[in-house]
């Protein structure tokens, strides 16, 4: 363990370093007004946790920098998390006004509300769709010849589909056949359907044989996108970190953000709940071997687990970057849960 004066410089020059991207002297450090050392002291307990893999010493520079495992005990056992202005608490609540039945508005704009807080790159990661449960079906003419429709869940997901009829008169059938799944599978979650038609209304839906089979296909192509649904805000703020001024050494990060099954894999295993802060190789993408990833969890009606997080350097400024987790997890969970 360290001492209490090696905890003290190394939390000065991981704080000096996130602030100024600028390698850390000794002289630097002697002029905080928390320590009074002399540069000669600090320098010769800088070498010290240097040698203890704490720091390193850029070959271009006689400062040093935080290791990935000077971060580690920086966020295990010197970090305090950071509280949000009144005026941010102020502006989340009143974008979070929202109706519950718009989850996804609400997790899209959440994406954006963390990056902006963080200034650095989030995601945001909604409950799995197939984890969700029918709040409804419904099918609405367009015309004729078309109708669409749409699958709706207990978190606001939606899916549509257009249905072309080869007859008009079909519609009706339809709507009877669909009036039967909504009388018997609400609250039967996505993942399930299928099965439950077939055991618990399979008979009776045979009794239509043509259309039977086509409101089965039905329900598989708006059942076939249950995945996460992923949101990314800022994917460009990771470019205005000095680390990252190389495109081509950031490019894989950049491709990675585009894909949404990749993002999720970020959240890491939904059964960690709280706060997770994954530091350079403690990532399990390469693409982020250089960052830092920290996330929280927030939970929905029924104990659906979604995933808020940030991607950055890791120079991050864990202390406020944790903090506005905290509060927007906190603020999730409540609006999700109001009312349940």
């Amino acid at each position: 363990m360290l001492t209490e004066r090696q905890q003290l410089i190394l939390r000065l020059i991981v704080d000096d370093y996130i602030r100024s991207a600028e390698p850390v002297g000794s002289r630097t450090i002697s002029k905080r007004m928390e320590i009074h050392l002399s540069p000669a002291t600090i320098r010769n307990e800088m070498s010290d946790l240097e040698e203890m893999g704490y720091l390193e010493q850029p070959h271009t520079s006689a400062g040093r920098v935080p290791s990935q495992k000077g971060y580690r005990f920086y966020v295990d056992h010197l970090l305090e998390p950071s509280d949000l202005k009144p005026a941010e608490i102020l502006k989340i609540r009143r974008l979070f006004r929202e109706r519950l039945d718009a989850m996804e508005h609400v997790v899209r704009q959440t994406a954006g509300i963390l990056s902006t807080l963080t200034n650095y790159t989030a995601f945001v990661l909604g409950p799995m769709v197939d984890e969700a449960k029918l709040r409804h079906i419904q099918i609405i003419p367009l015309g004729e010849w078309a109708a669409v429709a749409i699958l709706v869940t207990d978190t606001g997901h939606v899916e549509k589909k257009t249905v072309i009829l080869p007859d008009p008169s079909l519609l009706a059938e339809i709507h009877k056949l669909v009036d039967l799944l909504n009388s018997r599978l609400i609250g039967v979650s996505i993942s399930e359907l299928k099965e439950r038609i077939e055991q618990e209304i399979g008979k009776e839906l045979r009794r239509h044989a043509d259309h039977y089979e086509r409101v089965l296909g039905l329900i598989d192509e708006l059942t076939a996108s249950a995945e996460e649904q992923v949101y990314v805000g800022g994917a460009t703020k990771i470019l205005e970190q000095p680390e990252f001024r190389d495109v081509e050494k950031i490019k894989p990060l950049l491709v990675m953000l585009e894909d949404a099954h990749v993002v999720a894999r970020l959240a890491g295993s939904p059964s960690r709940q709280g706060i997770q802060v994954r530091i350079g190789d403690e990532n399990p993408l390469s693409a982020v071997r250089e960052c830092s990833v920290v996330t929280a969890t927030y939970r929905m009606r029924g104990g659906q687990v979604g995933t808020i997080g940030v991607v950055g350097p890791t120079r991050m400024e864990y202390g406020r970057v944790i903090g506005v987790l905290q509060y927007l997890s906190n603020v999730l969970t409540e609006l999700f849960n109001r009312g349940a």
